[in-house]
């Protein structure tokens, strides 16, 4: 019975990471200036904002419908491991702190992820071909 749990377990760990992304990706669109403002004041170049935006959005739909689960996954990982180092290193400042494991408690998660795939209710599931990558 268990295991039976287990196996639909991706689902909503797959939607619970992708809220994460997509909507930290839509609020950017919508503080466009003052999130450039926060990447420079961290030495991030503001060109990367748009890049950022897409990636989280397209990242976070990849997850969500569990298309290419294990690429997105391991990429998103790789991004919030970043994102801490940069925006999140002062470990003098609690929240700081907090911030930063919250961003590699997350990364843990996608690695899993990227590990286990998406076993069920996937697009790579139904998609002929692709059942192979879900698995």
């Amino acid at each position: 019975m268990f295991d039976r749990i287990l196996y639909y377990a991706d689902f909503p760990a797959r939607t619970a990471m992708a809220a994460i992304f997509l909507l930290s990706g839509i609020s950017k669109i919508g503080a466009f200036e003052a999130t450039q403002g926060y990447m420079e004041a961290f030495g991030v170049p503001d060109i990367l904002l748009s890049p950022t935006i897409v990636f989280e959005i397209l990242a976070g739909i990849a997850l969500l419908l569990g298309f290419g689960v294990r690429q997105a996954a391991f990429l998103l990982a790789g991004f919030s491991i970043i994102a801490a180092l940069i925006f999140h290193r002062d470990f003098g400042d609690q929240i700081q702190q907090i911030m930063f494991l919250k961003n590699v408690a997350i990364a843990g998660g996608l690695l899993l992820l990227a590990r286990n795939g998406s076993p069920s209710l996937s697009l790579e599931r139904v998609l002929p071909g692709r059942r192979e990558a879900a698995q």
